[in-house]
């Protein structure tokens, strides 16, 4: 589900105009910030046709990266508690990931054996050799969608978005378990 839910973003004399209207509308962060959902919504689109022919949701294939140990390619364990918040998500919402994941042979859970109480979630062989068989393409279409870009324009672009997430955290402040959040991003981690 796109956030952007603009076919044609407006041109920048339209949001000329508008600002006479509402003083409050900056038309050039309008502007960008359009741009950037359009961006982000396009970007999303293209990693999620990928993950869709291999079967897997946004979502699943967080969990698995997640249980990818990135050094070494080898599983890592971690309870659905540290899972949830490593993705952002509630505990209920990666409960549901994992079910499903389980469910599919490429997760399993298994009592800690240090705290019998608690759940450690490891990808199993068939998990491995699912993510590994996608990380390669996935990883071409990142670069391929990057391309345009010189390593000094990505740098900067790093460092601008990097300024604009800190931003968003001061603007409205990220709640994992806020019911809104939680709700929008089961829908698109699912």
């Amino acid at each position: 589900m796109p956030f952007l839910m603009l076919k044609d973003l407006p041109r920048y004399e339209c949001l000329l105009e508008a600002a006479k209207q509402f003083p409050e509308l900056d038309p050039s962060a309008c502007e960008v910030f359009l741009l950037l959902l359009r961006a982000g919504d396009q970007t999303f689109r293209v990693c999620d046709a990928h993950l869709q022919r291999h079967n897997v949701s946004q979502g699943r294939f967080t969990v698995l990266m997640l249980l990818l140990d990135k050094s070494s390619g080898c599983p890592k364990s971690h309870t659905p508690a540290e899972l949830a918040d490593m993705a952002g998500v509630t505990r209920a919402t990666m409960t549901g990931l994992v079910d499903t994941l389980e469910r599919d042979g490429m997760v399993t859970r298994r009592p800690d054996s240090v705290d019998r109480r608690m759940l450690l979630v490891t990808l199993t062989d068939k998990g491995v050799d699912f993510i590994k068989g996608v990380l390669p393409d996935h990883f071409k279409r990142m670069a391929a969608l990057m391309s345009p870009l010189s390593e000094p324009e990505r740098k900067t672009l790093v460092k601008l978005l990097t300024k604009i997430v800190a931003q968003a955290d001061t603007v409205e402040p990220s709640r994992a378990s806020d019911p809104v959040d939680a709700t929008r991003l089961t829908v698109h981690l699912r």
